[in-house]
């Protein structure tokens, strides 16, 4: 009933930016019903996603933030910017369910409709590293098995590094982009 506290990153994949690292899931009952009541800011790089939903109200809210609603396969149906509080966004009927982001996170993420979300969970993932045999045994145990490498599993570990290496590049292109001029 009241489901578990999980963070997930939201990454636009249309405009190949992040919108945020730190979205808490609101699915339950509960967790629906509170959303951000009672807080007195968003951090940064958090957020709320609210899962099922198609409109939000902001009475007793304390703060402003910016809205994306999504459809089921994860397309932007509607963004509002600066939604402040005491306000009622109007259901939108293709929207499945809404982010509550930090105000100007759609327009530093250049967000608009149509554009494709990707919605990942972190999970440290563990790859399975074989033993690495002795130099002297090397040669033979690379004859003795197949031409896979023996002491990685190669195509698992590559796919970690790429995703981390693009998690960055993104992070650093977003911080070079709001320098302030000297």
């Amino acid at each position: 009933m009241f489901g578990n506290p999980q963070e997930v990153f939201v990454y636009n994949k249309s405009k190949e930016t992040f919108l945020s690292f730190r979205v808490r899931v609101a699915d339950s009952f509960l967790g629906r019903m509170i959303g951000l009541l009672g807080k007195r800011s968003l951090k940064t790089d958090g957020g709320v996603w609210i899962v099922p939903a198609n409109s939000i109200h902001t009475v007793g809210m304390l703060f402003s933030f910016d809205l994306v609603m999504i459809d089921k396969d994860f397309r932007v149906v509607n963004v509002k910017e600066m939604v402040r509080p005491f306000r009622i966004v109007l259901p939108k009927l293709r929207a499945e369910s809404v982010i509550e982001l930090p105000t100007h996170t759609i327009f530093r993420s250049r967000t608009e409709p149509g554009d494709q979300l990707i919605i990942e969970r972190y999970e440290a993932k563990r790859f399975p590293l074989r033993p690495v045999t002795p130099p002297q045994c090397r040669n033979a145990a690379i004859a003795a098995t197949s031409t896979e490498m023996p002491w990685t599993d190669f195509d698992s570990r590559n796919a970690a590094v790429e995703s981390a290496a693009m998690m960055l590049r993104h992070r650093v292109r977003l911080r070079g982009r709001h320098t302030p001029m000297s």
